[in-house]
C-alpha cells in the first residue's frame, strides 16, 4: 500500500450538536479503531443528495468496520435552523450520526470549499484522503478495503456495532410530501416524497382515499425511490418525476398502474447521450414536470438543466441549459440554471423556480425562430450567493431557495419560497414581487383549487388550504449572502491547481483524448483579466485584474478514470466531478497559488 502522509484529524465540533446518536456527543477517540468517512453537506445540495445515496451501500457493506458521519454545514441561512436540520436528516433517509455545525467550525478545521466534501480517517485518527463532489464511490470502497486489510493486520482496526442511533418514527398521513397535482374528478395526488409513495387524498386535501406504492425503495411496477414532481398528462394520467430513480413514471389512477416512460434507473454522468430513445437515455434527479407545447418539460435538478420527453416519438433531450450551474441567460443551449426545481406551464411561458440561484426564470420561444428556437430569461434572481425576503421591484426583490412556481389565473406567478417560509407572487404586468402568505413550513408546491390556492407544507407534513388574497402581507425585508471565509490571494497571477489523483487500480481514461476538463468564471467577471474559459489542463494561471479587490472563483473540473488492467478490452471506468464557488479577497500578503482537491491530498 503507497504510503501517505500522517495528517491528524481534527476534532469534530458543532454548535448544533448530534443527532442519530440516541442524545450522545461523539468524539473522534469514541471512535478511534473505526474507519470514518466525514460527508460535509447542506441539505439544499442536489449534488449532497447524490453522493448521500451513493454511500447507501457502501455504509451497509462495512457497517461493523466504517462510521459515516455527516458534517451538516450550510449554504442558506435556513439550512442553519436545528430544526430544519433535524427534518432533512429525516426527510432524505440519513442513516448516520450527523453533526450540525451551523457556523461551519468543523468546515473550516478541515479547509473544506466546496459541498459535497467525503473526509476519509483511518483507524489511528489520521487523514488519508478528501474527495469533492460526486462519482467517489468506487474509490472509497476500494481505500476502505485496503484500510480494512492494513489495519486488521495490525491489530488496529475494531470491528462492530457502531453509535448510529435511528429516531422514533412519527405517525402522519403524509410525511414531507414534495409536490401534488389536481385530480380531474376534485381529488389531490401527491407524491409522500420520504415515504417512497404517492397518496391520493380527497377533495378536502385530508382524508387518505388510496397510497401507490408499496413504501419500498425501488424502480419495480408497485415501488418508488423519493418521487417529487407531477404532472396531469392529456389522456388523465399522471406522470410522476422518481427522483431518486432518475426516472419518469406514468401512473394511471383509473387502472392503477405504473409504468416507465424515461430514463434507465442510471444516473446521467458527463459524456453520457442527452437525447435518444427515452427509456435508453440516462437521467439526473428530475425533480419537477409540466405539459407544455405537446411535451413532457422536466426540470433535470441533477444537472442543472431543462429536458423534455416527446410521447409521440419516445425520445427525451436535452432542452435548455449547458450542465454549468449559475444564471445566465440567452438561447436556451447557452443559458446555465442552478438546480431547477420547480416548473410550470402559462401559455407562451414555461415558469422555473431555479433554487439554488433563488431565482424564478421563464422560457419562451425566440422571436426570430417561430419553429424550434427557445430563449431563457430571469424574472427574480441575481445569482448563487444572494438571497433573503424582501418585496417589490422584481429587479431587487429577493428569495430564499425556492422550490414550486404554480401559473395563476391573472398571468401571474405563486412561488413556493420554501427557506422562507412563505407564499409569494411575480406579477410580469408590473414587474413586482408580493409576499401572498407566510408562517408555512418548507413550502414546496403549490395547486389551484377554484379559488383557493393549496399549498404542499412539507415540513409541516400536509396540504395547507389558503384564499388568494387580494391584497398581499407586508413583511420586514431582509436581505443575505452565502457566508464562507474568503481566502486571501495575493494580486497578479494565481496559480490554480485542481488535485486529481487517480484511485488506487485506476488511471486516467486517455483512449479518446483528454480525461480532464477545467471550466473557470468569476463573479464579477471583471475579476479575471486572463484565465477564463474551458480547457483541458487541471492547472493554470489566472490573471486578476487591477481594481478588483473581492470577489468568487467559480470552478467546474472533471476527471475520467479506469479500472488499470490490461487484460480487461473494455475496462470499467468513472466520472468524477465537482463544481466550486470560492470567495476570494485580494490582499498583498495573500496565498499566490490556490489548490482545489478533486480527490486524493494536497501535498502543498
Amino acid at each position: 500500500m503507497a504510503s501517505r502522509a500522517r495528517v491528524r484529524a481534527p476534532e469534530l465540533i458543532g454548535k448544533g450538536g448530534w443527532l442519530n446518536t440516541g442524545g450522545n456527543d461523539l468524539t473522534l477517540t469514541d471512535l478511534r479503531g473505526r474507519i470514518v468517512i466525514l460527508d460535509f453537506w447542506t441539505f439544499c445540495c442536489v449534488n449532497c443528495l447524490h453522493v448521500l445515496d451513493e454511500l447507501r451501500e457502501l455504509e451497509e457493506r462495512h457497517r461493523d468496520s466504517v462510521v459515516i458521519i455527516g458534517v451538516h454545514s450550510p449554504k442558506f441561512v435556513h439550512e442553519a435552523d436545528h430544526q430544519a436540520v433535524v427534518d432533512a436528516v429525516e426527510r432524505y433517509g440519513v442513516e448516520h450520526p450527523v453533526l450540525d455545525d451551523p457556523e461551519l467550525a468543523t468546515w473550516k478545521q478541515y479547509a473544506v470549499r466546496a459541498w459535497p466534501t467525503l473526509v476519509v480517517i483511518d483507524p489511528e485518527g489520521y487523514v488519508v484522503a478528501q474527495h469533492a463532489g460526486e462519482g467517489h464511490a468506487h474509490a472509497i470502497e476500494t481505500l476502505v478495503e485496503e484500510l480494512i486489510a492494513e489495519h486488521g493486520a495490525k491489530g488496529t482496526l475494531r470491528r462492530g456495532d457502531g453509535p448510529y442511533v435511528p429516531p422514533e418514527p412519527v405517525a402522519t398521513d403524509l410525511r414531507f410530501p414534495g409536490k401534488a397535482v389536481r385530480l380531474p374528478g376534485g381529488t389531490f395526488l401527491v407524491s409522500d416524497t420520504t415515504r417512497h409513495q404517492l397518496v391520493e387524498l380527497a377533495a378536502d386535501g385530508e382524508e387518505v382515499l388510496r397510497r401507490i406504492g408499496s413504501g419500498e425503495r425501488g424502480l419495480g411496477p408497485d415501488s418508488f425511490n423519493e418521487p417529487q414532481g407531477l404532472a396531469l398528462l392529456p389522456d388523465g394520467t399522471v406522470a410522476v418525476a422518481d427522483t431518486v430513480n432518475h426516472a419518469v413514471r406514468v401512473f394511471d389512477p383509473a387502472a392503477g398502474t405504473l409504468e416507465t416512460v424515461a430514463g434507465t434507473g442510471k444516473q446521467w454522468w458527463q459524456g453520457s447521450p442527452t437525447a435518444g430513445p427515452a427509456r435508453e437515455v440516462d437521467l439526473s434527479s428530475p425533480w419537477d414536470l409540466a405539459w407544455w407545447q405537446d411535451r413532457l418539460w422536466i426540470a433535470m435538478a441533477g444537472v442543472h438543466q431543462i429536458w423534455a420527453y416527446d410521447p409521440a416519438d419516445g425520445t427525451v433531450a436535452v432542452a435548455a441549459g449547458t450542465t454549468n450551474e449559475g444564471l445566465v441567460d440567452g438561447p436556451a443551449a447557452e443559458a446555465w440554471f442552478a438546480q431547477p426545481s420547480g416548473i410550470a406551464a402559462a401559455g407562451d411561458r414555461l415558469w422555473i423556480a431555479d433554487s439554488e440561484t433563488s431565482a424564478v426564470r421563464w422560457i419562451e420561444r425566440a422571436a426570430d425562430d417561430a419553429t424550434d428556437g427557445y430563449v431563457v430569461r430571469t424574472a427574480v434572481g441575481t445569482g448563487l450567493f444572494d438571497f433573503g425576503h424582501r418585496d417589490g421591484a422584481a429587479e431587487q426583490a429577493l428569495l430564499q431557495h425556492p422550490l414550486g412556481v404554480t401559473a395563476l389565473p391573472d398571468g401571474s406567478v405563486a412561488v413556493a419560497d420554501t427557506y422562507n417560509h412563505a407564499l409569494r407572487r411575480y406579477d410580469p404586468a408590473s414587474g413586482e414581487v408580493t409576499t401572498l402568505a407566510t408562517d408555512l413550513r418548507e413550502p414546496s408546491a403549490a395547486v389551484l383549487a377554484d379559488d383557493d390556492i393549496v399549498v404542499v407544507e412539507s415540513a409541516r407534513h400536509r396540504l395547507t388550504r389558503l384564499r388568494l388574497p387580494e391584497e398581499a402581507v407586508r413583511v420586514e425585508s431582509v436581505a443575505h449572502r452565502t457566508q464562507r471565509a474568503a481566502t486571501d490571494i495575493a494580486p497578479g497571477t494565481l496559480r490554480l491547481d485542481v488535485v486529481f489523483q487517480a484511485p488506487a487500480g485506476q488511471k486516467l481514461d486517455t483512449r479518446y483524448g483528454p480525461s480532464t476538463r477545467l471550466l473557470v468564471s468569476s463573479t464579477p467577471p471583471e475579476l479575471l483579466a486572463d484565465g477564463a474559459g474551458a480547457g483541458t489542463d487541471l492547472a493554470r494561471d489566472l490573471v486578476l485584474a487591477d481594481g478588483v479587490s473581492e470577489g468568487v472563483l467559480h470552478v467546474s473540473a472533471m476527471a475520467a478514470s479506469c479500472d488499470d488492467a490490461p487484460d480487461v478490452e473494455y475496462p470499467a471506468c468513472h466520472v468524477h466531478q465537482q463544481d466550486w464557488g470560492v470567495p476570494v479577497r485580494i490582499t498583498g500578503d495573500g496565498t499566490a497559488r490556490l489548490g482545489l482537491v478533486l480527490a486524493g491530498l494536497d501535498a502543498e
